[in-house]
This record gives structure tokens, sequence and C-alpha cells, in this order.
């Protein structure tokens, strides 16, 4: 029974959590700031983040097993489906079965939100599967990023923070490209590890297109533009707030721990990688944590 529960904890990939975790939170905070904040969308948004990752983790997995492209002692997480451990079919059922669990919990949104949110919750579900299934599977032609930066970063943040406040905002758009793209950073490593075994595969990401040198060069700056696209924080006339100057430590933190990371990641080769995935979506959700505790203090 241990043995079987860690198997599906490796399917779900756990430590990439904190990347849908994040967008929701840092919209929390910022309704919070704002006096906006409403418990139950806020849960609703947080749980349908999390099963929404989980669906599209499990997608990927089930989707490449059946286009060859993981394969026996890959040098990344242990798969699966693919070492034997888990039936196709089962893993195939267990996902939609997620999927339709996720439905629901969005479509519980819609009173709080309003009926628009249907399409948007229909399209958020197909791109769960698109990314790695259909007849163009985004993430096979380097366009795996971009679906993360969207949908882990500008949806999640966006439509968190209007389910409760009920109105846009073009700070939250501000945060929501800043969680983009550190969410981002999280696929490049990824990616990064797995660029041979993708481009055997025919797996085209971005990192097979542009090469390690650029993917890394990408991951420092994804982090760096990311903390500056948030400076009208500190800056911000019209609401009433201004950020107190020590919170400025919040950024600085991430960005130590970010070129630390990036500097392990430029050493590094195979599955010495690994934990810096861990490693990136930590940085993220630290990031996150801290300056949503700013947030809620100074609200």
């Amino acid at each position: 029974m241990k043995r079987q529960i860690k198997i599906w904890i490796e399917c779900a990939r756990l430590r990439t959590l904190p990347v849908s975790v994040s967008g929701v939170v840092i919209a929390i905070g910022l309704a919070c700031w704002h006096h906006h904040f409403q418990l139950v969308p806020a849960v609703l948004c947080l749980l349908f983040a999390l099963l929404a990752q989980v669906v599209s983790n499990m997608a990927n997995e089930y989707y490449d097993f059946l286009k060859g492209s993981d394969k026996q002692g890959r040098v990344g997480p242990r798969r699966g489906v693919t070492e034997g451990d888990i039936k196709p079919r089962t893993l195939r059922n267990v996902t939609f079965v997620l999927l339709a669990i996720a439905c629901a919990v969005g479509c519980c949104l819609i009173p709080y939100g309003g009926w628009w949110l249907l399409p948007v919750g229909v399209v958020i579900a197909l791109a769960a599967l698109a990314y790695s299934t259909g007849p163009y599977p985004l993430s096979y032609h380097g366009l795996g990023e971009l679906m993360v930066f969207v949908f882990f970063g500008l949806v999640p943040v966006n439509l968190t923070y209007y389910v409760q406040a009920l109105r846009w905002d073009p700070l939250v758009l501000l945060a929501s490209v800043t969680t983009g793209l550190l969410a981002v950073n999280v696929l490049l490593i990824n990616n990064y590890r797995d660029m041979d075994d993708d481009r055997e595969a025919g797996k085209r990401t971005a990192v097979v297109i542009w090469g390690r040198k650029a993917a890394s060069t990408a991951y420092l700056f994804n982090g760096y533009i990311g903390m500056a696209m948030l400076a009208a924080l500190w800056t911000l006339i019209g609401w009433g707030h201004v950020m107190p100057l020590w919170t400025l430590a919040i950024p600085v933190l991430y960005l130590v721990l970010h070129t630390v990371t990036w500097v392990q990641l430029c050493r590094r080769t195979g599955a010495a990688l690994n934990p810096l995935l861990g490693g990136t979506a930590r940085n993220m959700l630290i990031f996150t944590l801290l300056l949503t505790i700013a947030f809620i203090i100074y609200r």
C-alpha cells in the first residue's frame, strides 16, 4: 500500500504544485490588500488550480507514454506507467475522473464570477489536455512555456482576484506576469534536464529548439524581469497603499535564491538537476508567501 501511494504521489508530481498554488495565493494576498477577500471563492480557486495541475501532470505522463516519449530508466523522476507500476488504462481513468472533479469545482465559482466563467473553464480543461495530446500537442512544438505562462500566471492570478473583487486591476495584471515568468522557470528546468531524451523522442520543446545555453539565460532573466514587473508595488500612487521599504527584502531574497539555483543549473547535468526542479518551485512559493503576508499585514 505504501509503495502504491508513493507511485501515485510521484505521478501527481507534488513538487511542482507550488506553481499552481502561487498564482492563487498571490491573488488572495492582493484581494486582502484591496479589502476584497472572500474565503469561499478563494478556496475554490485554490482547489481548482491544484486539481487542474494534477490533471495536466497525469495527462502528460499518460500521453507521453502513448507516444513513446518516455523510456525506462529515464534521467528525470520515475514514471509509473512507463515502468509498469501503473496500468495505462488506470492512469487514463484517474486523470479523467480528476478532470471531472476539477470541472465541478470550477462550476461552483459561477455564482461568484458569472456565467462567462463556464467557457473559460472549458478552455482551461482543454488546455490541460492539449499540452500533451490532440492534433497539435503544444509541448511537442515549443509552446509549453507559453502555456505555463498563460495558465499558471495570467489566468489564475487575474481570475482568482476577479471572483473576489468583481473587477480587474492593473497591479494584479503585473503580478500575474511575474507569476507566469516564475512558473515558466519550473518547466524550463524540467525540459533542460530532459533535452536529450526529448530530442531523441521527437519532442521539440523550447529547450530542444534553442539549446541549453539559451534556456539557462532565459531562466535567469525570467526571475529578474519578474521582480522588476512588481516595482509598482513600492512606487504605487493612487490606492493609498505604498509598501514599506523593508519589504524590498522579499524580492531581494528571491533573487538571491534564484541566482544560486541558476548557478547550480549551469554546473549540473543529468539526474543531478532533479533537485533543482523542486528548488525552483520552492523559490517561487517562498516569494509568494512572503509577499502575501506583507499584503495582509499592510492592508
